[in-house]
């Protein structure tokens, strides 16, 4: 296995994020698309954790699915919503059973239907409460454009650089102009931050899913890329060309600038992943 943090101190990183389906179907077609991209020697994937824990048992299952039957380590997220110390406790002592070393603690979304009890306020306990149980390399949740429930800018950059004074790095959420991240990075190594960021980048292959997910995690789809995207009208397989069009310049660029990384939210699909490491000559494609 390999922990996170020791695969960022030797070099950049390339991964890709999946969430648990909700049915047979989609487990079958995520079975598929993992069995694809595992050819690209990505250095780890990250399972996704639903609102309040809703997903908590899938995304154990899927990761421990990864863990045994692949070769690619996997990243388990983790959300301090709906938890009490005790819960947390018993999720981290069965995947350190299972051998699963990498963590991505993060606050989370409220259940929908209504209140939710949790020892944890800010997700910056629970990262404090994983480093203290150790063994993992524990990741955070960064938002180049704010966090949604921040007040302003400085103090959304304080709380970060909070977290990752304990965290042992960061991934984003998916951003399309390069300067909110350069800009963050800066704002960070002002304050003496100086933990490895990896960028998140979403293939854009349905404007209208993108937007309202945008909207959730505080991001901004910029008018030229709804631009660029409108060029497809109808025809789905152009979106999907354009939309990786999109996110291998973004890419490019931010190697270019030296970033630690890059994550693709794969959607549970392979071909858009594909096609960007293809782009950008990362790894081989066969």
């Amino acid at each position: 296995m390999a922990r996170i943090s020791d695969l960022l101190a030797a070099g950049p990183t390339y991964s890709f994020e999946f969430f648990p389906p909700k049915h047979e179907a989609g487990w079958l077609s995520l079975g598929r698309a993992i069995a694809e991209l595992e050819h690209l020697h990505p250095d780890f994937v990250s399972v996704t954790y639903g609102a309040g824990g809703s997903t908590r048992t899938k995304t154990a299952d899927l990761v421990s699915w990864v863990r045994r039957q692949t070769s690619i380590p996997p990243m388990a997220h983790l959300t301090c919503m709906g938890h009490t110390r005790a819960e947390i406790r018993s999720i981290l002592t069965d995947y350190r059973a299972e051998n699963v070393e990498n963590i991505l603690a993060l606050g989370g979304d409220p259940p929908k239907d209504g209140d939710v009890v949790s020892d944890y306020r800010y997700s910056l306990e629970l990262v404090a409460d994983v480093q203290e149980f150790g063994g993992f390399s524990v990741g955070v949740a960064a938002h180049p454009e704010m966090h949604p429930r921040s007040t302003d800018l400085a103090a959304d950059r304080r709380h970060l650089a909070d977290k990752l004074r304990v965290a042992d790095f960061a991934i984003t959420q998916f951003f399309f102009d390069i300067e909110h991240y350069l800009r963050m990075r800066d704002d960070l190594a002002a304050l003496g931050v100086h933990k490895p960021i990896i960028p998140g980048i979403m293939p854009i292959s349905n404007l209208g899913q993108v937007s309202r997910m945008a909207h959730m995690s505080g991001a901004e789809v910029p008018a030229w890329v709804v631009e660029r995207m409108s060029k497809a009208d109808d025809d789905l397989d152009e979106a999907e060309r354009i939309g990786v069009d999109i996110a291998t310049e973004l890419s490019a660029r931010l190697m270019e600038e030296g970033a630690p990384g890059l994550h693709i939210y794969a959607l549970n699909r392979s071909w858009a992943a594909r096609e960007i490491f293809r782009n950008l000559g990362l790894r081989p494609t066969a």
